[in-house]
């Protein structure tokens, strides 16, 4: 019986991740090749996708790794780019609770693009939900690691026409920075985070500006919770 329900989950959960696999494709063999162009090992780039499964991390990584080891800086670095999945834990908290093992896996495997689908798709009638959720979120990994995992290979082809492509994760960024500066209940929060980046760019310098920045971010946006919870509020 578990059998069967597992293998419905999957059929079901299978198209609502088709759209994340497309933007994988793009992402991860771009991380694969940028982190393989580094000078880092095949390997690398699948390792991380296993273990670490962040794709903003991921690429903030290879600098990391790069770079004279400094535990702290890294700690806190790590701590405030994936702050946000916090809250992604407290949103599912009644849902992932008492789906016993399956659970483990569904904390750990916890992404922007999981968090997404998992939240706005609803289980279809029939289909055990802990099963559904457990196969997009494995679904999900399975096409990060095999898409870095090909970057990887290709990039220690293509290494020398790799020039540039650390840039796919500022550009990507750049679009979705721009696709919400568009609606205008975002442009307070925009405002904010340029403007503290920039203001710590200044004060800080660009070597140590990254972590002053996000702190001046989060204390800006307690400051204008009211305001920006104003502008978002139905009209």
């Amino acid at each position: 019986m578990n059998d069967k329900k597992a293998i419905e989950a999957l059929k079901a959960a299978f198209p609502n991740t088709l759209p994340i696999l497309a933007g994988f494709i793009v992402l991860g063999m771009g991380y694969g090749i940028y982190l393989r162009s580094s000078g880092l090992p095949v390997w690398y780039p699948t390792l991380t996708s296993i273990v670490v499964f962040g794709g903003s991390l991921e690429f903030l990584l290879v600098s990391m790794l790069l770079a004279p080891f400094q535990p702290i800086s890294v700690f806190f670095l790590s701590l405030l780019v994936q702050a946000r999945h916090i809250f992604y834990g407290l949103t599912l908290l009644k849902r992932y609770r008492g789906r016993g093992w399956k659970s483990i896996y569904l904390i750990y495997s916890m992404c922007d693009e999981t968090f997404s689908v998992n939240c706005s798709t609803p289980v279809p009638p029939g289909i055990d939900e802990g099963w559904f959720m457990f196969f997009v979120s494995l679904l999900n990994q399975c096409y990060w690691i095999l898409s870095v995992t090909a970057g990887s290979v290709l990039g220690g082809v293509l290494s020398q026409y790799s020039e540039g492509v650390e840039f796919v994760m500022t550009a990507m960024f750049c679009v979705i920075f721009i696709r919400a500066m568009e609606k205008k209940e975002n442009r307070i929060s925009g405002i904010i985070g340029v403007s503290a980046t920039l203001l710590s760019l200044l004060v800080f310098g660009k070597s140590v500006f990254l972590i002053p920045s996000m702190v001046l971010i989060l204390v800006f946006l307690f400051l204008f919770r009211k305001e920006i919870e104003k502008g978002r509020a139905p009209q």
